[in-house]
């Protein structure tokens, strides 16, 4: 599923291809079920950009790799 969203770090809105993703997924995360219940097999990066917009590589970029 193609999923757009503004970063709340910088503004810059993007689009991401998050395989597997359904809308009844999506539909039951915003209607408040955990977004770790509610869509458990897509990875924390990808959540994050569901929640904030925010991409790995900026982050980074803001906070730097921890690794």
């Amino acid at each position: 599923m193609q999923v757009t969203k503004k970063s709340q770090l910088t503004g810059v809105t993007r689009t991401i291809d998050i395989p597997n993703l359904t809308e009844d997924q999506v539909n039951a995360w915003m209607s408040g079920t955990v977004i770790q219940k509610a869509m458990p097999h897509i990875s924390e990066d990808h959540r994050e950009f569901l929640q904030t917009g925010i991409t790995p590589k900026e982050w980074d970029q803001v906070f730097g790799d921890e690794d």
